[in-house]
């Protein structure tokens, strides 16, 4: 899984516009869960990342019932499958939260996410990737997994918000470049 740096400038742009949103309008302070969201969005910038989950083949899945029959051919106990899972979770969230006008055309009828609530699959993959057995490096984030299943509605409305205010930045005076 890619991430950009803590000190990378879109990585603090949207740790900014995150914690501005969440604590100032929602009220949330919640700083491991304002970090993996602002993560989160760092990282869905590319598109690799947004479909990163592979079927045997080699091949981006790119509906959420596609990764979830994966993930269920998994072993119940390991990382692979708490990834997958985390994962799923992920990509409900972003699209739910900060491009919901796109969930029309992800659930189109010609697509298995036809059948697939967004909201309610986002919640179950945090569950699960939350409650796998894990070891103890990762037993922090698995509590911010099982507050994203639990806040789901709430962190999706969240990233609506930030998505607003991302939106009325005012545009960059002359040429500038990202590393």
């Amino acid at each position: 899984m890619w991430s950009p740096p803590a000190e990378h400038p879109l990585r603090r742009l949207f740790a900014g516009l995150t914690e501005h949103t969440f604590v100032g309008s929602l009220g949330i302070a919640d700083p491991p869960l304002l970090d993996y969201v602002s993560t989160l969005l760092a990282r869905f910038v590319h598109v690799n990342e947004i479909y990163r989950l592979r079927n045997l083949q080699g091949q981006p899945l790119e509906q959420i019932a596609d990764m979830v029959m994966e993930a269920e051919g998994l072993p119940p106990e390991g990382r692979t499958r708490r990834e997958f899972y985390r994962h799923i979770g992920d990509f409900a969230l972003f699209w739910t939260g900060v491009y919901p006008e796109m969930l029309a055309r992800l659930r189109s009828s010609l697509c298995k996410d036809y059948f697939v609530n967004y909201c309610e699959q986002g919640k179950r993959s945090y569950y699960i990737a939350g409650t796998c057995s894990v070891d103890t490096p990762t037993r922090d984030e698995s509590q911010v997994l099982l507050r994203l299943s639990e806040q789901f509605e709430l962190v999706a409305y969240g990233l609506r918000q930030v998505r607003q205010e991302w939106e009325s930045l005012p545009p960059l005076a002359g040429p500038t470049l990202i590393r």
